[in-house]
């Protein structure tokens, strides 16, 4: 597999991690869009939430454990923006399931 996310979960590409635990991985991203922009993941492969099922649902339950930490370390006290964006007309750039955690400042209401 020639997953890009799959290498950073497996230490092969570099990433400034923010969190870490045995299944979860957060990294902020190499084109922020907001002051904080994390990236959190399942370590292991799921394409995006069209492919979340009964037996691997536990990855996403994990990722909404985890998120909160991350948001918290980041210093993101008045609240933050979580996204994930699923194929094509989704502008899925990465086929590997992601959450986008957004803020460290007033987000605009409505996305352009």
């Amino acid at each position: 597999m020639d997953c890009i996310f799959c290498k950073i979960a497996a230490g092969e590409i570099p990433s400034a991690k923010v969190y870490e635990d045995g299944d979860v991985l957060a990294f902020r991203d190499i084109n922020p869009q907001a002051p904080v922009h994390v990236l959190v993941i399942p370590k292991r492969h799921i394409a995006s939430c069209d492919e979340i099922t009964e037996d691997n649902s536990d990855a996403v339950a994990k990722i909404f454990r985890a998120i909160p930490k991350v948001a918290a370390a980041e210093g993101l006290t008045n609240g933050y923006r979580v996204i994930t964006n699923v194929g094509e007309d989704g502008c899925q750039s990465v086929h590997h399931m992601h959450f986008h955690v957004l803020g460290g400042k007033k987000l605009p209401e409505r996305m352009s």
